[in-house]
C-alpha cells in the first residue's frame, strides 16, 4: 500500500458513521451484511447510508454484490490487512519481534474462534 492509498482508508474511517459501518462489516465476516441490515442495524437513514457505503468503496475498504434485489457490502479484509501493515511496517525501530506479542494478542482478543467456528 503506498502513502496516498492509506491516506484515503485513514480519511474515509475519520468519521463515526463510516467507522461503525466497516467494523459492523468486519464483525459479519466474508459474506457481508444487505444494506438493509446494516441500516437497521446502525439506524442510518438509506441515503446518509449510501453516501457512507460510497466513500467507503471509493477507499478500497469495502466490496459489494447483487443478490436478486438486494445489495452486500463486505469488508475487504485484504484491503483491511494492507492498511495494517502499512502502518505497522517500521514497527520498533526495525525489529518487528517486538511488536510481534502486542499484535499477536490484539488480533486473538478479536479474531478469537467463536462456539460455531470450532
Amino acid at each position: 500500500m503506498e502513502t496516498k492509498e492509506a491516506v484515503t482508508a485513514l480519511a474515509a474511517l475519520a468519521q463515526e458513521t463510516r467507522l461503525s459501518v466497516f467494523r459492523l462489516l468486519v464483525q459479519a465476516g466474508p459474506e457481508g451484511m444487505s444494506v438493509g441490515s446494516i441500516g437497521e442495524k446502525l439506524g442510518v437513514a438509506p441515503a446518509t447510508l449510501s453516501f457512507h457505503l460510497k466513500e467507503l468503496s471509493h477507499a478500497g475498504l469495502v466490496t459489494s454484490r447483487q443478490e436478486s434485489r438486494f445489495i452486500y457490502y463486505m469488508a475487504d479484509f485484504a484491503q483491511m490487512a494492507a492498511l495494517m501493515t502499512f502502518l505497522t511496517r517500521n514497527c520498533c525501530k526495525g525489529m518487528p519481534q517486538e511488536c510481534l506479542a502486542v499484535m499477536e494478542t490484539a488480533l486473538a482478543g478479536c479474531c478469537a474462534p467463536t462456539a460455531s467456528q470450532t
